[in-house]
């Protein structure tokens, strides 16, 4: 098991290498010129000269790469060309809304869908098997942006001033505040990776909250968290029911299925112990796709309902040509869903013992 894990991580490495150099040459062949996006329409070709010469954006591209490269090993992602602020802190600032708001709506995809399927098998060709896959596929065919505007409406508007009321944007009401775990625990001091880690943690906001016992502030995050996270989970939780429903039937279908059912054994042990472990592999695969496409940014999500995350940051740098924010948040979306991948395999490993024997 040691060799597979240690084989499947170096496999990684050249991926990584080639994400970063496709990253950096794409980011600069995107029509546009970042001068006039920060400068404006009437920089002359003089300034944005000089611009581009600050910014070391008139040097080969072999140039940059190399120095890039360089600076990413330090752990520097640069510093924004339009806001004049250093990556790294706009990550930590922006990427925990996305991961938080990408954990909840995977857990309520994953606790909806996998059930979901389950039972879509289990029901064949009954009405509940109907119904179910005519509900997953509804989850898909409704855009993101569509649902979440009707969820705002029905739940901020139509049902203000009732016990099931939510907040429709924002990660936290007027006048609530999330204390910084630093502040919370008297670390201010800290400095350099302790810190971001520290900050970044912070940025959790429910985690955070849970952990220094804002329990307030914990539970008006939980509640911003609701509506967006359900509008996000729709599609992924649609696409894990029905591969569930498929992998188990097929399963059901195998000669050691139907040996358990005539030795006795209850179909719930049926189910659970034999046939569902087997048809774990295509759903833990869907799983981790899903969950690094979400963690890519739902700029549409994040839009509809006013959060500043990943999506909505990398959005604004393409449009700006911010060409160090787009390398920087790409390539750490990239390591994570890399890793996640890479869990994903490993995993194949302790749900079947077969493939790391190979």
């Amino acid at each position: 098991m040691t060799t597979f894990i240690i084989r499947r991580t170096l496999v990684t490495l050249p991926v990584l290498l080639g994400i970063v150099f496709l990253v950096f040459v794409l980011a600069r062949v995107i029509p546009g010129d970042p001068c006039t996006e920060v400068l404006g329409e009437h920089a002359t070709a003089a300034q944005c000269e000089v611009w581009a010469e600050e910014h070391g954006l008139n040097r080969p591209i072999p140039v940059q790469f190399l120095g890039y490269l360089a600076q990413i090993a330090r752990g520097d992602f640069g510093d924004s060309v339009r806001l004049s602020r250093p990556v790294t802190t706009m990550l930590i600032e922006r990427l925990p809304t996305t991961v938080e708001l990408t954990l909840f709506a995977m857990f309520v995809a994953i606790v909806v869908g996998i059930p979901l399927g389950m039972l879509s098998a289990v029901r064949r060709n009954s009405a509940t098997d109907v119904s179910t896959m005519m509900f997953a596929n509804l989850g898909v065919s409704i855009p993101v942006f569509v649902l979440g505007l009707i969820l705002a409406y029905v739940f901020a508007v139509g049902l203000k001033g009732t016990p099931l009321a939510l907040p429709s944007s924002g990660r936290l009401s007027a006048g609530v505040e999330v204390i910084p775990l630093a502040v919370a625990w008297g670390l201010q001091d800290w400095t350099g990776v302790p810190r971001g880690i520290l900050d970044f943690v912070s940025g959790l906001y429910v985690f955070s909250s849970l952990i220094s016992g804002q329990w307030g502030a914990a539970g008006d995050a939980f509640r911003h968290l609701i509506l967006p996270a359900v509008a996000l989970a729709t599609i992924p939780m649609a696409i894990i029911a029905r591969i569930t429903r498929s992998s188990l039937l097929e399963v059901l279908g195998l000669d050691y299925v139907r040996t358990a059912r005539a030795k006795g054994v209850g179909e719930r042990a049926v189910i659970l112990r034999h046939a569902m472990r087997n048809a774990l592999l295509p759903i833990v695969t869907i799983i981790g796709l899903q969950l690094g496409l979400l963690l890519s940014g739902a700029v549409l999500t994040e839009t509809v309902f006013n959060l500043s995350g990943v999506g909505r940051t990398l959005y604004e740098a393409i449009t700006a040509r911010d060409y160090i924010v787009i390398q920087g948040f790409t390539l750490v979306i990239a390591v994570v869903y890399v890793l996640i991948n890479l869990a994903v395999d490993i995993s194949y490993g302790f749900l079947d013992p077969r493939i790391h024997q190979r």
